[in-house]
């Protein structure tokens, strides 16, 4: 069991990740690569991309994120949304993740890509006071 992390910790930490360790259904935690928007993260799974976690039949995973040392510092329940294509949400925050995302194709249509292929994942941590 996971309590919310104290809300500055927890800012911090969502504010430096790149890499987020996910567990689903009490599996093992996988790192996966994230982008931090607006204090929650966003990741993409699917053919190209990085392989789904479990975040398809687990909508509350546990998040691991690490510290400057390098160690894991907090861990928290979040709520994972797939993000629908289409729309003017789904164009900003797929522009957003593309051009943080490392080695794409100068030729590839990424956002028709992943529409058609991938799921963007919203990984959304507690709101503050949530829990107690």
């Amino acid at each position: 069991m996971t309590t919310a992390p104290a809300p500055e910790l927890l800012a911090e930490a969502l504010k430096k990740a790149a890499v987020a360790w996910v567990s689903c259904g009490g599996a093992a935690a996988r790192p996966v690569w994230c982008l931090p928007i607006e204090g929650k993260l966003y990741t993409v799974v699917g053919p190209g991309e990085q392989p789904d976690p479990g975040l398809s039949r687990d909508h509350a995973p546990l998040i691991t994120l690490r510290g400057d040392h390098g160690g894991a510092i907090l861990t928290f329940t979040a709520t994972a949304t797939p993000v629908e294509p289409g729309g003017e949400r789904w164009d900003d925050l797929v522009g957003q993740i593309s051009g943080k995302r490392l080695n794409l194709s100068g030729t590839d249509d990424t956002a028709a890509r992943w529409a058609a292929e991938c799921v963007v994942y919203e990984l959304a941590p507690p709101s503050v006071g949530e829990g107690d």
